[in-house]
């Protein structure tokens, strides 16, 4: 059966829960705008591609939906505005000198509505007569790296006059067992993590006057990882993805990087949502030891880590640990690696060609490692932040990286000595928490001593959501184990027993008590 959204709407799952709070505190933006597009040589029937981009809709609710916070849980709900679909004839672009990426950069700058819609838009641009691109691009919230291949599926099924195929459970069943199983695994996922997370924002790269974890304008630098590098794997006993990441990084601490955990993306797909449209990832940190001896060896350490991860795949680190804050990134460094093991889609009596790497012009913290391994290839892409990492640093990395990928695929078996590593990297910047540390929160600077009246009933909420019996004024939600869930829980109580709409900055500025109900007393004052 079809996935549909009824009655109240499905609840959301825990990943987009996340998402929309990240969202609601302004650190999203573009950084969430997935875009995907298709070029189509030949004779297209432009009438017939905009109908199956409604199929596609159809079959997929989650991208007409919109995302709605009642009574403390965040629910799918139909969205007030639908994905837009049309056509736009821009013939002679091409011959004018512009470039097709371009329109790319314009679809996805376009605005994407959590709260009212639309979550995702396709067009479709006619170039020439027989020259047509389909831009299409979506909220991560209700799209992932695997949905670029189901939906490019989906559009040439629907062309081709194919019925959509049957989904064996809907989204909002798939989130109930998700949830379920967060639940189950929670204790132990907690203790998995004690001692192995550190949230360490200190990190050491060639050209890096700074370190992020929140969204920005992204720059990129794209590259190919060597052809013969899958017959290494295989030798060492390793994934390519697993050798990727363990030289990762084995370069992180050639910079000098002590304990750096590298994040990853995780699928949290079952065999009952592999065809689903939707949002089944969950960033998770993967710490390494100290690479040492042989290669194969640390490379192997690296994949028991990873592997040990996966058991908690589910489990969002927050919901695990305290003193995550809502981030577009849970660490300075990350990685994504998608491999697609599908051919290229068959639109009839047309050619296309799919970019499924189109860029979004952003990053989601300092360095993300972008991986697309198919059969003709594994394309490599480093998203970078340019306020805090120049462009030639960059490009260094990708060089180390690529003359350490080479060196590995040449010798699987060679000492981790004898590799072409770069030299350490002098710190050139404060960590970003000490200079934090300075800042005195908003509570501090003003307001406490008038928040006094709302102390003891913000407090009284606090410990109801966190299920504490004593929180000191001063102590931080996000290292009380806070997460998004509780933002919304506070903001819902808030709301129904104080009369106050409070904004979610202030869980960003002063995730307090004392910042709480000085935010309370500066509204009723307003009021």
């Amino acid at each position: 059966m079809s996935p549909t959204l009824i009655g109240e709407g499905e609840q959301a799952s825990l990943a987009q829960h996340g998402m929309w709070i990240t969202e609601q505190m302004g650190c999203g933006g573009r950084v969430y705008h997935m875009p995907l597009a298709i070029r189509l040589d030949g004779p297209l029937d432009v009438d017939r591609l905009l109908a199956a981009c409604h199929d596609v809709v159809r079959a997929h609710p989650q991208l007409a939906a919109a995302l709605a916070e009642r009574d403390g849980v965040v629910r799918l709900v139909p969205a007030a505005v639908p994905p837009p679909i049309k056509f736009e004839d821009v013939s002679g672009f091409e011959d004018a000198g512009r470039e097709p990426g371009e329109l790319v950069d314009r679809e996805t700058s376009l605005a994407l509505d959590l709260g009212t819609g639309p979550v995702a838009r396709f067009t479709v641009f006619r170039l020439a007569p027989e020259r047509h691109l389909l831009v299409f691009v979506a909220h991560h919230a209700v799209f992932d790296g695997m949905s670029k291949d189901i939906l490019v599926r989906g559009l040439a099924a629907a062309y081709a006059g194919l019925p959509s195929q049957a989904l064996p459970l809907t989204y909002g069943e798939a989130v109930e067992r998700e949830n379920a199983q967060v639940a189950k695994l929670l204790g132990d996922a907690a203790e998995f993590w004690h001692g192995r997370w550190s949230d360490r924002q200190d990190l050491r790269l060639p050209g890096l006057s700074g370190v992020s974890i929140r969204a920005a304008a992204g720059d990129a630098v794209d590259f190919a990882l060597p052809a013969d590098l899958a017959v290494a794997a295989d030798k060492m006993g390793v994934t390519r993805f697993e050798l990727v990441l363990a030289a990762v990084h084995t370069l992180l601490a050639a910079y000098g990087n002590e304990d750096a955990a590298v994040s990853v993306d995780l699928s949290t797909r079952i065999e009952e949502t592999r065809g689903h449209i939707g949002l089944f990832v969950n960033e998770l940190p993967v710490p390494a030891p100290a690479p040492a001896g042989r290669f194969a060896e640390f490379a192997r350490a690296v994949r028991d880590e990873l592997r040990a991860t996966y058991r908690f795949r589910e489990v969002p680190l927050a919901r695990a640990v305290g003193g995550v804050s809502p981030r577009t990134a849970l660490t300075p460094v990350s990685v994504s690696y998608r491999r697609r093991d599908g051919s290229e889609p068959e639109f009839p009596g047309v050619e296309a060609s799919v970019d499924w790497m189109a860029f979004n012009q952003a990053v989601r913290g300092t360095l993300h490692l972008q991986v697309v391994d198919a059969q003709d290839g594994v394309a490599a892409r480093l998203q970078f932040n340019p306020l805090v990492l120049s462009r030639s640093g960059c490009e260094s990395v990708a060089d180390h990286l690529l003359a350490l990928l080479r060196a590995v695929a040449a010798a699987p078996d060679a000492d981790v000595a004898h590799l072409p590593l770069p030299s350490p990297v002098e710190p050139s910047f404060a960590r970003a928490g000490d200079v934090r540390a300075e800042e005195p929160s908003p509570s501090a600077r003003g307001g406490a001593a008038d928040a006094v009246p709302y102390l003891a009933e913000v407090g009284e909420i606090w410990r109801e959501v966190l299920g504490m019996p004593e929180i000191g004024p001063d102590e931080d939600l996000f290292d009380l184990g806070g997460h998004s869930l509780s933002i919304t829980q506070i903001i819902a109580k808030v709301r129904e027993r104080m009369d106050v709409e409070l904004s979610f900055d202030v869980f960003f500025d002063d995730p307090t008590i004392n910042g709480i109900a000085a935010e309370v007393v500066r509204l009723r004052e307003e009021a």
